[in-house]
């Protein structure tokens, strides 16, 4: 029964840096924070985290709550911007209405990859009790996430 404990315990660690860690912007490298500055720069307040080696600022600007993801170079890899659900493109809500039917869409988001220009478009799904993420192209294409 020990043993068991300590391998669900020892498990648990392993997937714990799997998820985001909140960081202050004196724990980000400095070249995210000056590409960051750079890019957005009316923005005064971020809320910054790291996932998979990566840095995450999010933030609003103009009214709008958007996220971007850069690297610890400070490149910028892409820019994810809140939408609601209605303002997905026809497509999208077309393919979620035909192949999600019984899913609810509690957030939408834009997001713009940096190096190719492409867009993809995230609808966060509610669907028997269980939420996922579905990546959509503007045809309403249901494409793999990277």
């Amino acid at each position: 029964m020990k043993t068991m404990l300590l391998l669900l315990a020892a498990a648990a660690l392993c997937a714990a840096p799997a998820h985001a860690q909140k960081m202050t912007a004196a724990q980000v490298p400095a070249a995210a924070t000056a590409a960051f500055a750079k890019a957005f720069p009316g923005v005064k307040k971020a809320e910054w985290e790291r996932e998979d080696g990566q840095y995450e600022a999010g933030f609003t600007q103009n009214g709008q709550e958007m996220s971007v993801l850069l690297s610890p170079a400070g490149e910028l890899l892409e820019t994810e911007t809140e939408l609601r659900p209605a303002q997905l493109p026809a497509p999208v809500r077309e393919a979620l209405a035909t192949r999600h039917r019984a899913a609810k869409v509690t957030e939408a988001a834009k997001i713009v990859t940096h190096k190719t220009g492409a867009v993809t478009y995230e609808a966060e799904v509610s669907e028997g009790g269980q939420r996922r993420d579905l990546l959509f192209g503007a045809d309403g294409q249901e494409v793999a996430k990277p």
